[in-house]
């Protein structure tokens, strides 16, 4: 049974990697379409915070996503994020790559995702996360639930649960309430 991110900070301790899905945990899911045909993606600056406030602390972030789009880069590059892997039809294909790109162990990543692609990598991670809205069955496969839906806050309440678990959170929240 999936534990809530509040009472159970402690699972988030061995993260030394966050690894996020991008439609319905960075995004509420949506897709919108501009006449020109081009995607229209909108993000939750809470989560860019979020984001933002591991980097600080050492703690990079990485997008495993299905879709590609020039919007996302331009979100990717907004925060700093170095680590894209996106049109990626089966993620957990991925996770040797990645753990040697992030120089790191799968039981060391996180993963937030939300929908049924999500399941294989949230299987091969130390802490699988589900967005509050995530579809039944990734609900069930997570160690993890967020109380916030995707695009509005969960991404950010991960983060902040990842710096609280590893004790950075005082320090980190330091350096941007400036």
């Amino acid at each position: 049974m999936p534990h809530n991110l509040a009472s159970t900070w402690k699972i988030l301790e061995q993260v030394e990697v966050l690894l996020l899905d991008v439609d319905g945990v960075l995004t509420n899911g949506s897709i919108t379409y501009g006449d020109a045909g081009g995607e229209i993606k909108t993000f939750s600056v809470k989560d860019g915070l979020g984001i933002r406030m591991l980097q600080l602390a050492g703690i990079p972030t990485g997008i495993v996503t299905g879709r590609s789009s020039l919007a996302l880069e331009k979100r990717c590059e907004n925060l700093g994020i170095k680590h894209l892997w996106d049109g990626v039809k089966n993620k957990s294909l991925l996770i040797d790559a990645i753990c040697k790109d992030m120089k790191t162990l799968p039981e060391r990543m996180a993963f937030v995702g939300d929908d049924i692609p999500d399941l294989g990598i949230m299987g091969k991670v130390g802490v699988s996360v589900a967005v509050a809205d995530a579809h039944p069955e990734v609900v069930q496969a997570a160690r993890l639930v967020t109380t916030k839906p995707g695009g509005c806050g969960a991404v950010r309440e991960v983060c902040e649960g990842i710096l609280k678990a590893r004790g950075l959170w005082d320090e980190t929240r330091q350096k941007v309430a400036v």
